[in-house]
């Protein structure tokens, strides 16, 4: 049985670890998160995508075994390989919402810092523990963190490699909602069904709007934003959206994705 999959229900992509016990990342798993991650891009059947690791963990860490003998040459091409499929991830240009339960540990919470929305389990634990390696984070740890909750609050979490709690994780803004554990990935799923309902062209410009916004100057970034703006009147839900809006009020069209 592989261990990644993508399980597509009423256009939302479920993408699957199942590396029992812990879910660590190795290089098997790497390429199945990569295949999904092209498969969710490229299928229009799928409007939203969620990243879950199961009920009892979301994903420990990596698979240190894995990495121990490596030597710098090898260590630079598993980190670059595991880093790019992260990106693969984070640039799906649909909304993702993390389904975390149990741990999101080093790789684990990296791969969660790839996706738009985080819901985590009450009883669950997050963290960067790579410095109690001896080493840091390598797949967008010391990156996607700071720009989500701060310089200061990301370093505290990567110096100490401390693990942070759920009541701790919502008050700093690393997760977005926090739910009983066994109502996670219902919630996730819950999200992830109403963003799939919405237009798929202009979720997918919100999102590069406000993810490659964020890195460039401001009026770079407005002319990208009123670029993507323009670029919505060449889409059917655009046409639907005001139509439905003329007719009947705000919230009422049904959209097509396309």
């Amino acid at each position: 049985m592989s261990v990644v999959r993508l399980d597509v229900d009423g256009g939302v992509g479920t993408i699957r670890l199942d590396r029992p016990p812990m879910n660590a990342l190795n290089a098997e798993v790497a390429a199945g998160l990569r295949e999904a991650a092209v498969r969710a891009t490229t299928d229009p059947a799928i409007r939203s995508v969620v990243l879950y690791g199961g009920e009892k963990v979301f994903a420990a860490g990596a698979d240190i075994k894995e990495m121990a003998p490596m030597d710098f040459a090898e260590a630079t091409a598993w980190v670059r390989d595991l880093s790019s499929t992260f990106e693969l991830i984070a640039r799906i240009p649909k909304p993702v919402i993390a389904a975390v339960t149990g741990y999101a540990l080093g790789g684990g919470l990296e791969l969660a810092l790839c996706a738009d929305v985080r819901v985590l389990a009450r009883n669950a634990k997050v963290g960067q523990p790579e410095s109690l390696l001896g080493v840091i984070p390598g797949a967008g740890g010391t990156q996607r963190l700071p720009r989500l909750i701060g310089p200061s609050r990301a370093k505290d979490l990567v110096f100490s490699g401390r693990q942070v709690r759920a009541d701790e994780a919502e008050r700093i803004g690393l997760v977005d909602v926090v739910v009983p554990a066994e109502q996670t990935y219902e919630r996730a799923t819950e999200i992830a069904r109403s963003y799939a309902a919405g237009p798929a062209m202009a979720l997918a410009a919100a999102k590069q709007a406000i993810d490659d916004g964020a890195e460039v100057g401001l009026s770079e970034a407005l002319r990208l934003e009123a670029a993507l703006f323009a670029g919505l009147w060449a889409s059917e839900d655009r046409r639907i959206g005001m139509e439905s809006f003329l007719a009947d009020g705000p919230g009422k069209a049904t959209f097509l994705g396309r």
